[in-house]
C-alpha cells in the first residue's frame, strides 16, 4: 500500500488539491487561447477523455479576456498561465480563471506581486508557483552552477517565501526539469521541506513514446514514495494523449482507476488475425468509457484463452476466427470479419450493465 505525504489542502474551482483528496490528472491545451471556440472544443475533448483541472496559455491581455467566455463554455476549473506581466495575472482573475500559474520571481517588483495576491484573494483563486528548470534566478544558478534539484527547491521555497510575506498561503507548488534524475531528487527534497500540495511533471519531456517513459518513471517513483497531490505528463502531442497515460500511470500504482484496462498481446508468428487493427480499434473505442472493465485482446490460442477468462470480456484469435469470453466462460465464436462488430456489442453491453 502506498502511504501518501500529508498536506495541506487547497481548492481549484470545485476540485480538491491535497490532504486526502484524489490526486487530480491535469492538461493544458495547445489551442490560441484566443480562439474561444478552439479551446473550448478542445477542452471538451479532454474532460471526455477524464481530464480534471485544465491550463491555458494567457500571452496578452486579449486572451486574458477571452477566458470569461471560455469558462462560460466549460465544466473544468480552468487556470492561466502567466509570465512576466502581473497586469495579465489579474486580468486573468477578474475574466473568471479560477487558478493561476505563476513565476513569483518574474512578475516584477513587490507591488506588482501584491497586485496579484489581493486579486487573488479577492477572487479566492489559489497560486501555483511553478520554477522550470530554465527559470531559476540567476545569483542561484550562480551560487549552484546549474539547475541542481536544491536550486529548484530554493528557487521554489524563496518564491513561496514572497507570497507568505503578502500574507497568501493558497498555494501549490511545481518544480520541474526535463531529466529524471534532477526531478526525482527536487520533489523529494521539497516534500521533506514543505507541506503545500505538490503539483507534479516532467518538463518538456518529449513525444508520445520518450515522453510517456520519462515521465512514467519519474512521476511513477515519486507517486509510489507518497509524493504529489496532482499531475500532469507534458508530451508533445494532443493533449487528450496526456490524460491516458496519467490514468493508465495512476491505474498501475492502484491509486485511481478511470475507464476500462485493456490488455493485449505483442503478438508473434502464431497469431493469425490482423490484432494490430483490431487492438487500436477496440482501445480508440474505449477511451471515452467510464466503467472499469478489465479487457483482453489476444492473438492466439496459446496464452490468449488463458488470459482472455481472466478478463471481464475478453477475445483470442484463431485461423480467421475469434473467441469472446465473458467473466471467464466462453461465449461464442465469431468469425475475423464480424468480431471487432460483435465483440464491441457485447462491450457495450456491459458497461451499460454495471
Amino acid at each position: 500500500m502506498i502511504t501518501r505525504k500529508k498536506t495541506r489542502q487547497i481548492t481549484v474551482g470545485t476540485v480538491k488539491i491535497g490532504g486526502d483528496a484524489p490526486i487530480a490528472v491535469q492538461s493544458m491545451t495547445n489551442t490560441d487561447t484566443r480562439d474561444v471556440a478552439g479551446t473550448v472544443a478542445q477542452i471538451h475533448a479532454l474532460a471526455a477523455a477524464g481530464c480534471e483541472i485544465i491550463r491555458v496559455a494567457v500571452l496578452d491581455l486579449e486572451a486574458a479576456a477571452a477566458l470569461k467566455k471560455i469558462r462560460e463554455q466549460i465544466t473544468l476549473p480552468l487556470i492561466a498561465d502567466i509570465h512576466f506581466d502581473h497586469r495579465l495575472a489579474v486580468a486573468s482573475m477578474e475574466q473568471g480563471a479560477q487558478g493561476i500559474r505563476i513565476n513569483p520571481g518574474n512578475i516584477g517588483n513587490r507591488e506588482k506581486l501584491q497586485k496579484v495576491v489581493d486579486a487573488a484573494k479577492s477572487h479566492h483563486v489559489p497560486i501555483r508557483v511553478g520554477v522550470n528548470s530554465g527559470s531559476v534566478e540567476k545569483e542561484i544558478l550562480k551560487k549552484h552552477g546549474h539547475p541542481t534539484p536544491a536550486a529548484l527547491v530554493e528557487s521554489a521555497l524563496r518564491n513561496v517565501a514572497l507570497l507568505e510575506g503578502l500574507g497568501f498561503q493558497e498555494i501549490k507548488i511545481s518544480i520541474k526539469s526535463s531529466d529524471v534524475l534532477t526531478t526525482l531528487a527536487a520533489y523529494r527534497q521539497l516534500a521533506q521541506a514543505t507541506d503545500y500540495p505538490l503539483h507534479l511533471g516532467v518538463t518538456e519531456a518529449g513525444g508520445l513514446i520518450a515522453g510517456t517513459v520519462k515521465s512514467s518513471v519519474a512521476l511513477g517513483m515519486l507517486l509510489y514514495e507518497g509524493i504529489g497531490d496532482t499531475l500532469r505528463i507534458s508530451l508533445t502531442r494532443d493533449p487528450v494523449e496526456e490524460i491516458r497515460v496519467c490514468y493508465e500511470l495512476l491505474r498501475c500504482l492502484k491509486i485511481r482507476e478511470r475507464g476500462p484496462e485493456l490488455i493485449s498481446c505483442p503478438t508473434c508468428g502464431r497469431c493469425q488475425i490482423n490484432l494490430f487493427g483490431l487492438a487500436e480499434k477496440v482501445e480508440a473505442h474505449i477511451q471515452t468509457m467510464k466503467t472499469p472493465l478489465k479487457i483482453a485482446v489476444m492473438g492466439c490460442v496459446v496464452n490468449g484463452p488463458g488470459e482472455a477468462k481472466e478478463a471481464d470480456i475478453g477475445l483470442a484469435g484463431g485461423n480467421g476466427f475469434g473467441i469472446i469470453f465473458k467473466k471467464g466462460q466462453l461465449y461464442k465464436k465469431v468469425p475475423e470479419a464480424d468480431l471487432f462488430e460483435v465483440f464491441i456489442k457485447e462491450l457495450d453491453a456491459m458497461n451499460t450493465e454495471r
